[in-house]
């Protein structure tokens, strides 16, 4: 069975965090059993936007730091990497203050967008960042969130940032008409970078219209698994929204990425004790629109067409 963990934690002070942390890994072995000395550890948080750095859009920098401290501790070579949605990641890490962590703990800031690994996967010419897939360990940091246009956005798709460059802004506005296909594409990246930890921080969350446009919203609980199927399953238990809701997780159950609920194995806090039933979802789901300016859209128009329309058309027909 796969073994999900949950941690009851109520802030992010670091002292606090690093017990805190301890506890969460200590059912999967602690941080020894996925890092091995000399290894290159990929630090994956969710660096969405340095805009709103009060509304909890991102992962915080405490719990990264905490992280990254354990990775070293065990011999590992931690460095951050991201592919922002918008800006870059050194700016956003800035604008958030995980810059500060990085030049503290002397960590490496990666951005996602030079070669490209090609997914060989059913959604054709999925291009993924070779500096993820290229790392020895992969420690996946999502924001727990709601999502205007997935209901949530938790561990699988946090690792949409390792799809390079501004390619990203062409999957999401065209898959984002079609929840299916944007889901499948969600998986598939998940499959192939496969973390081999993730860590969500649901200290303080983000309700309503995430990914960006809602509020922060206490949870009090960090989860970690080495499968982030199946730790997707569970937080989604945890905030009360069925399944069926959440394109990644209700397609990964049918198309067998993740285990149902009663396949996973839960150690640590009850999930009862830490279960709401008063989550805020997004007003209406809506496809993102980046609005890229015409110019820029120019300038794309011949890689949209030949790396997503015309392979999307024909796995559509298929």
């Amino acid at each position: 069975m796969s073994l999900v963990s949950l941690h009851r934690s109520t802030n992010y002070d670091p002292a606090y965090l690093d017990d805190a942390l301890t506890q969460l890994l200590a059912p999967m072995g602690g941080m020894a059993t996925f890092v091995r000395p000399g290894d290159r550890v990929l630090l994956k948080p969710n660096l969405l936007t340095g805009a709103r750095p009060t509304k909890e859009c991102t992962t915080r920098p405490a719990l990264v730091r905490a992280v990254a401290q354990q990775v070293l501790a065990v011999g590992g070579n931690p460095f951050l990497g991201d592919s922002p949605a918008f800006g870059s990641a050194r700016g956003v890490a800035k604008a958030n203050g995980l810059l500060a962590v990085a030049e503290e703990l002397h960590l490496p800031l990666v951005e996602f967008s030079g070669d490209r690994y090609a997914n060989g996967g059913a959604i054709a010419n999925l291009r993924l960042s070779k500096e993820a897939m290229g790392a020895d360990v992969v420690i996946n940091l999502p924001k727990v969130k709601s999502h205007m246009q997935l209901t949530l956005t938790l561990g699988v798709k946090n690792l949409f940032g390792c799809v390079p460059g501004k390619m990203k802004a062409w999957w999401h506005m065209e898959l984002g008409k079609n929840p299916p296909l944007f889901a499948q594409m969600l998986l598939e990246t998940a499959q192939a970078i496969n973390p081999q930890l993730t860590i969500a921080d649901g200290i303080v969350g983000h309700e309503g219209n995430g990914p960006s446009g809602g509020e922060p919203r206490f949870l009090g609980v960090l989860a970690a698994s080495a499968d982030v199927f199946a730790l997707d399953r569970v937080l989604v238990e945890l905030l009360g929204v069925p399944p069926e809701r959440v394109p990644t997780v209700a397609l990964g159950m049918e198309l067998g990425y993740g285990p149902d609920l009663g396949d996973i194995a839960i150690a640590g806090a009850d999930l009862a004790d830490l279960q709401i039933s008063d989550w805020k979802l997004p007003d209406h789901l809506i496809p993102i629109d980046f609005g890229f300016p015409r110019v820029v859209k120019s300038t794309f128009k011949h890689l949209y067409i030949k790396f997503i329309k015309e392979p999307l058309a024909a796995y559509a027909r298929s």
